[in-house]
């Protein structure tokens, strides 16, 4: 008889709850279908927003495959250059194409194109291709001995303290730019530091040579 009574009870309890739960959804019909609808909004736009980033993902990636296959073949075939240059811009990838048609100008000796093309790039996106494009800047003003310009945007880089490009390539030109304009001392200071921060880097082994040969002079 108590076992029959229990499961009564228990029945009882369910029907109760159930009905607790149809009476709310009755009374709260409207508030909980703007609940759902705005649930499917959401999951939409996320589905959309996914969606649209997977595409603009391809197209960048096409974009920079474009530039790298058209940039392999300049060297036989230097009338490709238009092709590079129509796809060049301000784009996160669209930039690399203003790099290759800079080194292009570099390699065949005329530096004020290059230069042209590095100016281009704007600063609102500072990342590894951007300081890039200021290492090669400088080093443009470098060899034309402009080597305040060069000092200049070394230590604008430096300053900057950015992580995306090497800080002892920065350092170790910096320091080229100082010892190229007679300033021994700033320069020997520079290739000092990279000698001891970065020693087993490229630039920290010539460094180490640079200190060598600077200390000799004095």
């Amino acid at each position: 008889m108590k076992k029959v009574m229990k499961k009564r009870l228990k029945e009882d309890e369910l029907v109760s709850t159930l009905t607790k739960v149809l009476d709310f959804a009755k009374k709260r019909s409207r508030e909980l279908m703007f609940a759902a609808a705005a649930i499917v909004v959401i999951l939409l736009v996320f589905f959309v927003s996914n969606i649209i980033k997977a595409q603009a993902i391809k197209k960048d990636s096409r974009l920079l495959a474009d530039i790298i296959e058209i940039n392999s073949q300049l060297k036989d075939n230097p009338e490709k250059v238009s092709e590079l240059e129509a796809l060049a811009g301000s784009g996160k990838f669209s930039r690399v194409a203003y790099l290759k048609l800079a080194a292009h100008w570099i390699e065949n000796g005329d530096s004020e194109k290059a230069r042209s093309y590095l100016e281009k790039i704007p600063e609102k996106r500072k990342d590894i291709t951007y300081y890039q494009a200021q290492d090669m800047l400088a080093q443009i003003y470098f060899r034309n001995k402009e080597y305040d310009k060069a000092i200049s945007i070394y230590k604008s880089i430096e300053e900057e303290d950015q992580k995306d490009y090497a800080h002892d390539a920065i350092l170790f030109h910096l320091a080229e730019a100082h010892e190229g304009k007679g300033e021994l001392d700033a320069a020997l200071e520079l290739y000092k530091k990279v000698q001891a921060d970065y020693s087993q880097t490229f630039y920290g082994f010539d460094a180490s040579k640079k200190v060598s040969e600077l200390e000799e002079k004095k």
